[in-house]
């Protein structure tokens, strides 16, 4: 059974959410949706296996190059490599 990825909250106020995101090998997310816009600072590289409603996919990761996703994404995120994968990901609280 996989474990739960580890979320260590930075950062809330009423403009954003940020959050470092540890993934242990096998570590996962379980199925969510994004709320808010949002920025993935990549801390280490590696690759995530997404689950995703148009089917399943592989993301690759690449330390210090970060990228956004727009609210509304609806996916699990799995570490299915042999490390430790860390992220931070910044939130845009603001209204759609």
């Amino acid at each position: 059974m996989p474990t739960n990825a580890q979320a260590n909250l930075q950062i809330e106020n009423e403009n954003i959410r940020v959050t470092e995101w540890r993934f242990a090998p096998g570590a996962g997310t379980g199925w969510h949706r994004h709320q808010y816009d949002y920025v993935v600072v990549p801390m280490t590289s590696g690759t995530l296996f997404l689950k995703e409603p148009q089917g399943d996919r592989v993301a690759s990761l690449i330390a210090g190059q970060a990228y956004t996703r727009e609210a509304g994404i609806e996916h699990e995120v799995v570490n299915t490599g042999p490390g430790e994968i860390i992220f931070v990901e910044i939130e845009l609280k603001r209204p759609t």
